[in-house]
């Protein structure tokens, strides 16, 4: 069984080599899709009988490790050295310095790469983290998979 569990939020950022107008410091309405994979609980008076996990559990450990961390702040890319020195300038600017590209690729994949050890397998249902999809604009997102799969 998968389930998915989808949130937003919101985050600046910018494309340092982009051709386009996205080389600019500009914002999104992110939206992020955590997808786990494993069996049903079949646990008799449990709180989550029936569930793969609780959707709110889902939320909860997304938003403590990933969304709370990026939401209103500005992604960064710590290879562009101009944004980084003017962010620094801001006292208390919530700033997420990232040693890649903050493209919806790469931060799909640092997504999966900060939650996969966060869902862990607690009523032996075979738990597991199977894809994080990341929404840049309603039209275009990223999907980060399981490696090999």
């Amino acid at each position: 069984m998968r389930i998915t569990r989808r949130l937003e939020f919101d985050a600046g950022h910018r494309i340092p080599d982009h051709a386009s107008q996205c080389r600019h410091l500009h914002g999104h309405r992110y939206a992020i899709e955590i997808t786990l994979s494993g069996d049903i609980i079949d646990a008799a008076g449990e709180a989550v009988n029936g569930m793969v996990m609780d959707f709110g559990d889902i939320k909860l450990i997304a938003r403590t490790h990933v969304i709370d961390r990026w939401d209103h702040a500005f992604l960064v890319y710590r290879g562009d050295s101009a944004v980084v020195d003017f962010l620094a300038t801001m006292p208390a600017h919530k700033t997420v310095v990232l040693d890649t590209v903050p493209t919806a690729e790469n931060l799909a994949s640092e997504a999966f790469r900060i939650l996969d050890s966060c869902y862990r397998d607690l009523y032996g249902n075979h738990l597991r983290l199977e894809r994080v999809r990341l929404y840049e604009t309603p039209n275009c997102w990223a999907d980060a998979l399981r490696p090999g799969e």
